[in-house]
């Protein structure tokens, strides 16, 4: 399946901390395209594996991801506005 996902971190004493290890974790498992934006395919197994290892760091009353699922990547379209960025070359 195609994910996009995407995280908002509060930058407190160990808010960077927990930005560090999410993105070395996304960064295993999808191609990173934009600062706390994420992409690629993966398959049920692998983004359960994703989310459990995320979940070792998310504070819930204080971090936010939110995942994005398609069945394929053809189903979503891109629409550039500023800077175009190949960063995002797997979206069509």
């Amino acid at each position: 399946m195609y994910i996009v996902l995407m995280y908002d971190i509060m930058m407190d004493e160990k808010g960077a901390k927990v930005q560090r290890n999410a993105f070395k974790i996304c960064k295993r498992y999808l191609t990173h395209i934009q600062k706390s934006v994420f992409e690629g395919n993966l398959s049920e197994l692998n983004l359960m594996k994703l989310k459990k290892e995320l979940n070792l760091y998310i504070r819930d009353e204080k971090d936010s991801f939110i995942i994005f699922k398609s069945r394929d990547e053809k189903w979503l379209t891109k629409e550039f506005l500023g800077k175009k960025d190949n960063k995002t070359s797997n979206f069509f």
